[in-house]
């Protein structure tokens, strides 16, 4: 961290699928219905002990479509970060794109707008990041951005493996889950350059 004179390393999260558990309606639309996978929450705090910045940038295509709104998109990620600070674990930004796919935004992944969007409002390079998802549309927008991405098996990870390593996208590596990456790359920010 920048007071103890290491580098800072943004870490930039996809949201379903790496924190959470998807929900079988395919939205998280009510605060009540978010769940953390196993080891996330953990992870978060393995992440912030080793000097990372946290945010999270995630589609929720669910408000475009009129299946939720914005107020309720707020409560979720509200809750999140409330259960998140409970064990001492915070986030820098949080930012979604409320878009649906047919919108033509900038920032919908695999678009880098809203990963571009972070990284200036939190004053980070890109080769000064790092992004966590599950799925192409993640690691097409950090390859977008300027930014190292690594890939977890859980949500769609599993399913997308063979082509996100046929193009190369998983720059940092794959790992089963966000508790697995947060224990390999913290050692990696801890010894090796470009990590911090």
């Amino acid at each position: 961290m920048r007071g103890q004179g290491r580098l800072t390393v943004l870490l930039i999260l996809d949201r379903d699928g790496v924190l959470n558990a998807e929900s079988p309606e395919r939205y998280v639309r009510r605060p009540a219905q978010w769940r953390w996978l196993p080891g996330s929450l953990v992870a978060l705090g393995v992440f912030q002990e080793a000097g990372w910045r946290l945010a999270v940038a995630t589609n929720q295509s669910g408000v475009g479509r009129g299946l939720m709104t914005g107020a309720a998109l707020d409560a979720v990620h509200a809750r999140m970060s409330a259960e998140a600070a409970a064990r001492g674990v915070h986030f820098a930004a949080i930012r979604a794109c409320p878009h649906a796919p047919w919108a033509g935004c900038t920032c919908r992944k695999p678009r880098p707008g809203l990963l571009l969007g972070l990284l200036d409002l939190l004053g980070e390079r890109p080769e000064a990041a790092l992004l966590i998802g599950d799925a192409i549309r993640d690691l097409t927008a950090a390859r977008a951005a300027g930014v190292r991405a690594a890939l977890v098996r859980t949500g769609k990870g599993a399913t997308c493996e063979p082509e996100a390593r046929q193009q190369g996208l998983a720059t940092a590596g794959v790992f089963d889950d966000l508790l697995a990456a947060s224990r390999a790359l913290a050692v990696a920010r801890r010894g090796a350059p470009g990590f911090g």
